[in-house]
């Protein structure tokens, strides 16, 4: 073929291709749907595969009364080699699920790449077979939004509509991971959206409706957990309910609290240690297996025989410590894995060991330990990722007991309200912050159209290098006609300074530099999408006049400053 009938065919092509793509887009709503039906049956089958997977493999490699060096060797050389291949291929596959799927939504255009869906499956699969307790379901949320992501940016739709396909792709996934087609419906309105009146519930509802026809179509119309009927004994037990919510609250504190301390501390070691840190869980998770096996894996057998009552009261009570300890450990040191299984775990053992304590002291106004177990899994799920309706309608879904109801409102309030209260930021906030992703509000997306910071921000000029010393820095800004200057590295942004602090700091130590008076994890900033009067009252708080407009993607990221002349100048006050 000459080379003048190429050009043509390739004209033509690019012609054909470029006319169906505005065909598509002027049948968007259409697509959406019919994009809804893929994704939830191509999320349907890779949970399908994540359970199948996880599950033998786990059993094949530290079977049931095998020998106790496997209990230790896999989950040793599991961590440290999906360690590796997080930090060298597939960094944004680390972690949970949940946050990243959300950063995607808010802060990242909708934009979850094909690499980081098959990361986050080989790597997560790997690690659960090979024994760490994390969860698949966290890791099927992020799975589903990638395939909602790249099946929209590969049919040409808007970045808005690729954003909407994203809460799709989580619906399908929890469907799928947990046989619960209207619990799935609510967490992607509740806990990815936040929005329970947000537009897309027709695309939810029929990607989580055919991932969960997927799931039985492939594995059966078996439910996730098989419990007996549930019955109320006596009006006094909405009391231990209550002490039961009390204790999920409390033991979803301690959860959190210890989770974030120590992620905290792994992110502050040099970043050439990211690769072989997941092994310090890995290690800590085969020592404790070594002696309860039981610790190892997701662990959903075990939540059965705590729910059937199969279950010794000492062993409960020890697995809700050892658990905890081995999750959040495991969690912290950066494996791929969510909390969504390791919550329905320990809720489950203790309320175990609530009822078991009732029962004894009480076995004429009780109902048996299981009943507990069963509340106290919708308790800890409540109190750690803070979806209290979600929780409910997952447990009625599991066990289709509507009796079971209102012990379950009653604990998942009293949790919910005890770790609310102890533990303000939602522990995927709290995940996202630390990864220096910073999600909008509730508030910030209902109200478009105020007064934003992207409307007057403006370009940085008055940047300090991070090793620059105070006397330096002192005579650089006393030159200027600023008395704020922003402090930043390799990075990008890492803190502001003024003009009194270097003042203060001169007489300390001059030679200091001033990177040592700046904290990279927590300094004042907006967003660009964020309004004036935050900004104003972000600079009153913290007496400076510029503040550094950051993306939400990346907290370092310079994406502009605003200033105060600037912010009343907008607000028509003139200062002169």
């Amino acid at each position: 073929m000459s080379e003048s009938a190429q050009a043509i065919s390739t004209s033509w092509w690019k012609t054909w291709l470029r006319d169906r793509v505005a065909e598509l887009r002027q049948r968007e709503e259409q697509v959406f749907l019919v994009l809804a039906l893929v994704i939830g049956a191509l999320t349907g089958g890779a949970v399908v595969a994540f359970i199948v997977l996880t599950e033998r493999l786990g059993m094949r490699l530290y079977p049931v009364g095998g020998a106790p060096w496997r209990r230790v060797f896999f989950p040793v050389v599991g961590s440290l080699g999906i360690g590796y291949l997080l930090y060298r291929y597939f960094p944004n596959a680390r972690g949970s699920g949940v946050p990243q799927t959300k950063a995607a939504l808010f802060a990242r255009e909708g934009r979850i790449t094909l690499r980081t869906v098959l990361g986050k499956f080989f790597c997560t699969s790997a690690t659960l077979a090979s024994g760490i307790p994390l969860g698949r379901e966290g890791p099927s949320v992020q799975v589903g939004g990638g395939i909602a992501s790249v099946l929209g940016r590969f049919a040409g739709l808007r970045t808005e509509q690729v954003k909407n396909l994203i809460p799709v792709g989580a619906a399908a996934a929890i469907a799928a991971a947990f046989n619960t087609p209207l619990a799935a419906v609510l967490f992607a309105l509740e806990e990815i959206m936040g929005d329970l009146n947000a537009p897309v519930i027709g695309g939810v509802v029929l990607a989580s409706a055919t991932s969960w026809m997927v799931l039985r179509v492939l594995l059966g119309n078996h439910p996730l957990f098989k419990v007996p009927q549930y019955q109320l004994v006596h009006p006094a037990e909405f009391a231990v309910y209550a002490v039961l919510g009390v204790a999920g609250g409390l033991v979803s504190v301690a959860f959190t609290k210890l989770l974030l301390g120590m992620r905290a501390r792994f992110l502050r070691f040099p970043q050439w240690t990211v690769w072989f840190q997941p092994v310090v869980g890995g290690l800590l998770v085969g020592l404790i297996g070594w002696f309860v096996p039981q610790v190892l894996g997701v662990g959903y057998g075990y939540v059965g025989d705590a729910l059937n009552g199969n279950m010794a009261f000492k062993m409960m009570l020890l697995l809700v410590v050892l658990k905890l300890i081995a999750v959040t450990t495991s969690y912290a040191s950066g494996n791929a894995g969510g909390i969504f299984g390791p919550a329905l775990f320990i809720g489950a053992m203790l309320g175990g060991t609530v009822g078991t304590v009732a029962h004894h002291w009480f076995p004429a106004y009780t109902a048996m330990p299981g009943a507990y177990a069963l509340v106290g899994m919708g308790a800890a799920f409540a109190g750690i990722v803070r979806a209290p309706m979600t929780s409910v309608l997952m447990i009625f879904e599991m066990t289709q007991d509507y009796a079971v109801i209102v012990p379950l409102m009653i604990a998942n309030l009293v949790s919910l309200f005890i770790a609310s209260r102890l533990q303000h930021e939602p522990i995927y906030e709290a995940l996202a912050v630390q990864d220096g992703i910073h999600l909008p509000k509730v508030e910030t997306r209902r109200r478009p159209g105020r007064r934003q910071v992207a409307k007057i921000m403006k370009t940085a000029s008055q940047l300090l290098p991070v090793e620059i010393t105070v006397r330096e820095a002192l005579a650089r800004v006393r030159s200027s006609g600023f008395r704020t200057w922003l402090v930043t590295d390799r990075r990008g942004v890492i803190g502001v300074v003024n003009l009194a602090r270097l003042e203060r700091e001169l007489a300390e130590g001059a030679d200091k530099q001033v990177g040592e008076l700046v904290d990279a994890l927590v300094f004042p900033h907006v967003h660009p999408d964020q309004g004036l009067d935050l900004a104003l009252e972000r600079m009153g708080a913290n007496q400076i006049e510029i503040l550094p407009v950051v993306n939400r993607a990346d907290v370092h990221k310079l994406e502009g400053v605003v200033t105060l002349r600037d912010v009343l100048d907008a607000y028509g006050v003139n200062r002169a």
